[in-house]
Parts: structure tokens; sequence; C-alpha cells
């Protein structure tokens, strides 16, 4: 199976295309001891190996994920009819934006609790900027994006520089924002936005032909195959641990699969919706940042030890200001999104989004994925894992009618045990001696 080492993914979400792996081995001695031994039998021991040495985590959510389908089937036949799960994929985008944006901070061992509250705030500045004030759609979008990110630079600047811990921070800015947001709402209430504009357009919106959905499938599945190749070819010139060819196959041969059974089933519908292109995207553009960027190998250094992150020369400062930027930037974002499928901001969503299901879906979404609450690991692809475990939950849970109460005591399980499961992995990767 793969020759792996001790990377920032280990024991994280799913690799993404290029992540790399850890300290160098000798060659020889890498494939007398994980090498491809050309056999069945061979095959399974190497993926039993793999398993132990980190991927247990991520395959443990798909086989979750795997159980909840066929457990809400049987339940109801229209679970996984090409319109619900065609809704599910687009149900799914606010929440991972959001998501994604705690992975950042999550890296670097803290936590932001703002992040619903900057969502409803971005929703109620573009209704109210665009509806109350007539301004243009394409402006407007910025001008809440862009207040995103101020917002992740002010809780940034109070924890990095003033020594404010970024709990009592973002705690303190869920209030401040959504109460800002109930404000800009208060005298009007509920602001509906135009239902062809542009923002509506993105979780309405659907590439109709079957070409564009087959067409990311394949381009994804190649883009994963030449960037295993590539990092195989690097490894082994660096005498690092690298993926055997057989196995870069098949992983690739389980994505196509993947892949082109999702875009089947979306053109069974309407086809490849908007937001879910934007989403994969945004993960795409997130992971790329984090792990084949200087910038990125800083936040995992820094997620790995702050006094050692900074004797390696550092600024612990900028780039912990930095992640809470792009904590605040995604959850506008990702807000808009929400507001997109309400095609309206009203105060009751605002409530929902700053002390809610937003905020703790999103926190379960990136832990349940496989990124860890003690800082150093984890990816932006696990947010799709989570939040796909996430949603699905609740998409099942409305099909069948079930109420609310249920559904956060479900949930909140859920997350309980992800991260049980995140400290028992760190507990035995201790006694092992490894970080």
């Amino acid at each position: 199976m793969a020759v792996t080492g001790g990377g920032p993914h280990r024991g994280g979400g799913p690799a993404a295309p290029g992540d790399d792996a850890g300290p160098p081995v000798a060659p020889g001695r890498a494939q007398r001891t994980r090498g491809w031994s050309g056999t069945l039998r061979g095959y399974a021991l190497e993926v039993r190996g793999s398993v132990r040495d980190g991927e247990r985590g991520p395959l443990l959510v798909i086989a979750g994920l795997i159980v909840i389908w066929g457990l809400f089937q049987a339940l109801d036949d229209n679970f996984l009819s090409p319109r619900n799960l065609s809704n599910l994929s687009v149900d799914i985008v606010g929440t991972g934006l959001v998501a994604v944006g705690i992975v950042f901070v999550l890296l670097i061992r803290e936590i932001d609790l703002s992040v619903g509250s900057v969502s409803g705030l971005a929703g109620a500045v573009f209704a109210v900027l665009n509806v109350n004030q007539g301004m243009p759609e394409g402006l407007a979008v910025l001008v809440a994006i862009a207040g995103g990110m101020v917002v992740g630079a002010f809780h940034g600047f109070f924890f990095a520089w003033l020594g404010v811990p970024a709990f009592v921070v973002t705690l303190a800015g869920l209030l401040i924002w959504n109460g800002l947001t109930l404000y800009l709402l208060g005298a009007s209430g509920t602001i509906n936005i135009d239902e062809e504009g542009l923002v509506a357009s993105l979780t309405s919106r659907h590439f109709g032909d079957d070409v564009a959905a087959y067409a990311v499938a394949a381009l994804g599945t190649a883009g994963y195959f030449l960037a295993a190749h590539r990092k195989r070819s690097r490894h082994r010139a660096a005498g690092m641990p690298y993926r055997q060819t057989p196995e870069i196959w098949v992983r690739a041969g389980v994505l196509a699969a993947i892949s082109f059974a999702a875009a089947y089933t979306l053109n069974r519908f309407q086809g490849l919706p908007l937001a879910l292109l934007i989403f994969l995207s945004v993960l795409v553009v997130s992971d790329y940042v984090l792990r084949r960027t200087r910038y990125g190998r800083r936040v995992y250094a820094l997620g790995g030890g702050v006094e050692a992150a900074r004797r390696a020369g550092i600024s612990v400062e900028r780039v912990r200001i930095a992640m809470f930027m792009v904590s605040g930037t995604l959850a506008a974002f990702g807000g808009l999104f929400v507001a997109s499928g309400l095609t309206s901001a009203s105060p009751t969503t605002a409530r929902a989004a700053g002390s809610g299901m937003l905020l703790i879906n999103a926190i379960a979404a990136a832990v349940i994925g496989g990124t860890s609450l003690f800082g150093g690991r984890g990816s932006p692809w696990s947010v799709l894992l989570g939040v796909l475990v996430i949603q699905s939950i609740a998409s099942g849970m409305g099909l069948l009618g079930v109420q609310d109460a249920v559904q956060f005591m479900i949930t909140g399980g859920v997350l309980l045990a992800a991260v049980a499961a995140d400290a028992l992995t760190r507990r035995a990767a201790a006694r092992r001696g490894r970080p």
C-alpha cells in the first residue's frame, strides 16, 4: 500500500492531491517495509498497515456515512433519490464553507465561536445594501465578504497582539455581531432578496448539460492521478516515502467510480449545482494553500508548537491574524449561501445562525471529518466528509419528520464520538512515541 510518513496530514482528513509525506526514509528500507509485494495478500496487508498508520479516521467516517445512508434509505426510499441527493449537495455548501474557515483556525490550536454570527451579519449587510440602499448586487457581495475579513482581523488583533484568549474574543464577537445583525434588520425585519438575482442564483443555478458534471468528475480524477504521480516521482528522487504505482491506480479508480456515480445521479435531476462547483473549488484552493505553499507549512508548524514555530523564524502573530481573517471571510461567504437558500435575511435566521445549528454544525463538520481540536492535523477536504455526515442526518430526519430535539441529540453524540476518537488517537500515537 502506501509508503507513508509523518506528514502534516497523518491521522487527519482525507489526503488531498499533493499532500506531503513525512521525514526522509532510505528507499531500500521503505521498499522492504512497506513496498508493493505484487500479490493480493500483500496488498491486503499493506491496506491494513496504511489504515493502522493514519487512515483509519477517514475510513471510519466513510463507513459511518454508508451506514447513515443505508439506514435512512431503508426508512424512506426517497432519501437516495436524485432529487434529495441533489438538494443535499446544495445544502452542504453554506455550512461547508464556514467549516473550511474553522479548519484554518483549528490547525493553529484555536477556535472561532463567532462564525455563525459573522455569516448572519454578511447576509444582513448584503440585504440592507442591495435591497434597502439600492447598491448593485456584485458590489454588495464584495462589501459583505470584506466585512467578514475585517471582523476576522479584529478578532485576530485582540488574540494575537493583546493576548486575549481566542475563546473569549470570539465568544464576545458572537454576541457583538449577532447584535449588530439584529440592529441592521430591526427597523424592517425580514428583507427578501431578488429571487432572480446574483445571490439567489448561488443555490438555484444548475448546469443542466450532462457534460458539465462528467467533465468535473474527469478533471478531478485526472488531477488526483497526475498529482499523485508527480509527488511519487519527487519523493522517490529525494529518498522519501512514496506511494506505489498500483496503489495510485487503485485510489484513482475508486475516486473515478465515486465521482462519475455522483455526476450520473446529479444529471438525473437538474445537473451540476453551481453551489457544489464553488464549494469544490474552494476546497481545492484551500488545500493547495495549506499543503503546497510556504504559508501553509507555517500554519502546520504553528499548530505543532508555538515556541518551536517562533524559534524557526515564523511570525506567530501574523499567522494567527491571517487564520482568523480566513475564518471570517469564509464565514461571510457561507452566510451568503445561507441567505441564498432562504432568499431572505431575517432576525430569526440571524439568531439561529449566531448561536444555533450553523455554528454547531460547522465545528462538528470540521472535527468529524478528521481535523484535530489539538492542532497541527487536518485538511480542508476533511470538511467534505464531515458536512456530508451532518447534513445527511438533517436531511434524513427531515424526511422522517423527526423533531429538532432528536436531531440535536444525535448531532451532539456524533460530535462527541469524533472528539473522543481524536483524543484516543493522539494518546495512542503518544504511546508509540509519535507527535
